[in-house]
């Protein structure tokens, strides 16, 4: 390498080192290294430079002193371990015979199992019952009406209470066509008594009745573990109880037997028909024939879908025929138009179709086929099975609904399931609230606008009630001393229905209207601007019928209550009793029909207008002192001075309600 010395002939060459180097190098060499011998770096000791090198002898030589520091430091005396010890060493292999014991603790048991894994002294319930249930076997009676074959049925269900959180859960087995829903009957829950405790063990017996959410179950029995579970705790279990059989259990299991072949006809019944036949000159039945000259050009028509969960699969819809004159069925698809598939229709050519179907892997093997699909398998709602796809029947058409009224008694209309997909529903978000500055409509319009419009006005509302203004009387009930002689007007404008409020003064010390209280602190005037006020019982702005004598509301959080209103105002109210039936004198006289026969009603001098409401009180019904200002400008009479009160007359009152 270059900046290496190397060898040439034995000989170093210096002229590949550094020049420093070099220089140095060649005086230290000079003075220890005669240049006529051959010399090889790495390979000769060089000679010392002094004579004063150590020289190396095998001799020994004691110290001055004879005494060892050993000698002077004292080991303990040997113990009877040590001295075992020692005299193990004379056999060979003693370290695999002797094991010195352990002066630590035992290991424990503890020390092994992890703490993730340790189970507590004491278990709780959820750790030391976790999956014991026990079950109960029985039934409840539920009332059938409207059937001719049985007037109740007994509803057989088994109770699981689970032990570790005390919960309990009803469950009924399900019975095909029952005709009632069954299945989860109660959720896993914790059930209440009467008393206010929870249902427990010790609640259920067999032969007893427990009652569970307004049903009452009657225990028969019980399985083998709970059974066990009493007897270990020394509670004495009864035996098993025969679970009652109803009328239409036994109808069905009948039946179900003989669909199934259960009980067929005997042999000499079937030789006894033969024989007739054959003695009375019927020829054998064809019943294929037969069924192709009473059914053909008969097609049940029915609509399903398949939904292919394959990924990137959609849902088929198809339509099913069914061929009555030989019991073959034909598939074909139904596609919506621009759907992008092929437009071949058929998706199943005409043949049997089976309830399952395989193909042997051995030609000419035979083996049995499975059951064809029968009209009776074919129900609106259910689903078969087409070639291992799940095919849901949702509709049919009008043959097919009147050929199984007819022939089997079931409607197919009842099972039909709605396929149309639902429309798109996008959120809309809803307006900020009302800042209160300006009106609340100006706001809005800001928020779905850019450049807001003014509101839209109703020119017939306005040209029609322009100019009208319905004026209510009202006082402040808010329980103040000093409001208790205020009084204020209320002016609804049915033009647009905005409200007005305004305070009026009341009768002074002098006795002249207009003249306010001396040192009330109030002024009349303005109390309320016109504008469209909400109504915090509804959150909506007030309309007319909010507004009646005897109404509390709430106008800038004081309670009003509406007193009396002006001749225009009823007059107003009167003209319209459809919209308004405080001002309708017959709706008004027939919520009085439950006090015709009292004697007062019966008298034509009349009832105080007082006396008439504590007499709707007491018999339970409720009026609001609009109604008796109908009745009074309807049906009553003036009084008679100027200090008396007028009174309704209580025979025009039944009058008027239609009562002879």
């Amino acid at each position: 390498m270059v900046g290496q010395p190397f060898v040439v002939q034995g000989q170093p060459n210096f002229a590949a080192w550094p020049r420093g180097v070099c220089a140095s190098m060649t005086s230290k060499l000079s003075k220890s290294i005669s240049l006529p011998g051959l010399y090889k770096i790495g390979t000769d000791k060089p000679k010392s430079f002094s004579g004063n090198a150590r020289k190396t002898t095998l001799g020994f030589k004691t110290a001055g002193n004879l005494k060892s520091a050993v000698d002077l430091k004292r080991s303990p005396e040997a113990t009877e371990r040590s001295r075992h010890l020692a005299s193990l060493l004379k056999t060979g292999g003693w370290r695999t015979c002797y094991r010195e014991e352990e002066d630590g603790p035992m290991l424990q048991e503890e020390d092994i199992i992890p703490k993730n894994m340790r189970h507590p002294r004491v278990s709780p319930a959820w750790l030391k019952h976790e999956k014991q249930v026990l079950r109960w076997y029985g039934f409840f009676q539920e009332t059938v009406t409207e059937s001719a074959e049985e007037n109740s049925r007994y509803r057989h269900v088994y109770i699981m209470y689970f032990m570790e959180d005390g919960t309990l859960g009803i469950n009924e087995p399900k019975v095909e066509n029952s005709g009632m829903p069954q299945g989860n009957f109660l959720k896993r829950q914790k059930v209440q008594k009467e008393d206010g405790t929870y249902l427990g063990p010790d609640d259920f017996h067999i032969g007893s009745e427990v009652t569970i959410c307004g049903h009452t179950f009657h225990i028969c029995g019980c399985d083998r573990f709970t059974r066990w579970f009493y007897e270990e705790n020394g509670v004495v279990i009864e035996e098993d109880e025969e679970i009652p059989i109803d009328t239409w259990q036994t109808n069905y299991r009948i039946r179900k037997a003989r669909d199934r072949g259960g009980i067929p006809l005997t042999k000499g019944v079937m030789d006894d028909k033969a024989m007739f036949r054959a003695l009375g000159g019927i020829p054998p039945v064809d019943k294929k024939l037969a069924q192709f000259l009473l059914n053909d050009r008969k097609v049940l028509r029915f609509k399903g879908y398949w939904d292919d969960h394959t990924p990137y699969g959609t849902r088929f819809y198809f339509i099913l025929h069914y061929y009555l004159a030989d019991n073959t069925c034909e598939i074909n698809e139904a596609h919506c138009r621009n759907s992008g598939r092929a437009a071949w229709p058929i998706f199943m050519k005409r043949g049997p179709l089976r309830k399952s179907n395989f193909v042997n892997g051995i030609p000419a093997m035979l083996s049995s086929q499975a059951p064809l699909y029968l009209p009776e398998d074919l129900k609106v709602g259910d689903s078969i099975k087409v070639w291992g796809r799940k095919v849901v029947l949702y509709d049919c058409d009008d043959f097919t609904r009147k050929f199984y009224l007819d022939y089997l008694g079931l409607d197919q209309f009842e099972g039909r399931i709605d396929v149309s997909e639902k429309p798109l529903t996008h959120l809309k978000l809803t307006p900020p609230p009302h800042s209160g500055v300006g009106k609340e409509e100006d706001s809005l319009l800001n928020c779905t606008m850019i450049q807001p419009k003014p509101p839209k006005i109703d020119l017939e509302r306005m040209l029609v009630y322009g100019g009208d203004a319905l004026r209510f009387e009202c006082k402040m009930i808010n329980g103040e001393p000093e409001d208790e002689l205020r009084r204020l007007v209320i002016a609804f404008y049915p033009a647009d229905g905005e409200m007005a409020v305004f305070e009026v003064p009341v009768m002074g010390a002098a006795g002249f209207l207009g003249v306010p209280v001396r040192n009330s602190g109030h002024m009349g005037g303005r109390f309320s601007e016109k504008r469209l006020l909400k109504n915090p019982d509804t959150g909506s702005y007030f309309k007319l019928h909010d507004l009646y004598v005897g109404k509390v509301i709430t106008i800038a959080a004081q309670p009003l209550q509406i007193v009396r209103a002006d001749e225009r105002c009823l007059q107003f109210l009167e003209a319209r009793p459809k919209e308004f039936p405080y001002a309708d004198p017959v709706e008004c006289s027939k919520r009085l029909l439950p006090l015709a026969d009292h004697p007062e009603m019966q008298s034509p001098d009349g009832v105080d207008p007082d006396r008439l409401k504590d007499m709707a009180l007491e018999a339970g019904i409720s009026i609001v002192d609009h109604e008796i200002i109908t009745l009074l400008r309807s049906v009553g009479v003036p009084a008679e001075t100027e200090s008396g009160q007028p009174k309704v007359i209580g025979p025009k009152v039944l009058e008027c309600a239609g009562v002879s």
